[in-house]
């Protein structure tokens, strides 16, 4: 899943920005110099997140491409299922080493249900 933040902008929204910030230029919040720093950043940004930090400490008028929400990202996957070949090995090699006792094989069993809950 791509994240919004890194999407491509189109030359629309590109334009808008400008627009966005000749209207700062108009109302004094920029001088001439920032409008000529800034606007050559926003002819050159690809992406909403190189957009943002131009816009950051201004008020409205912004382009529209940034009052979107950005979708947070989903969590990081916790390790831990991933681990249960590795312990089902040890229940075995443990179930061998200790000569039949068959409740050594209940730890992985145990493991994945608790696991599974955490979820």
């Amino acid at each position: 899943m791509s994240d919004e933040a890194d999407l491509r902008l189109s030359d629309a929204e590109r334009t808008e920005a400008m627009d966005a910030l000749s209207e700062h230029v108009r109302t004094g919040r920029l001088d001439i110099d920032e409008f000529g720093r800034r606007s050559a950043q926003v002819a050159a940004a690809r992406t909403r997140s190189d957009l943002a930090p131009l816009f950051a400490d201004l008020p409205a008028p912004r382009p529209r491409v940034l009052d979107r929400p950005v979708p947070a990202r989903p969590p990081a996957r916790k390790v831990g299922l991933g681990l249960l070949p590795l312990l089902v090995i040890a229940a075995v090699a443990a179930f061998v080493l200790t000569r039949g006792m068959w409740v050594v094989l209940l730890v992985p069993v145990v493991m994945a249900v608790v696991l599974s809950w955490r979820r």
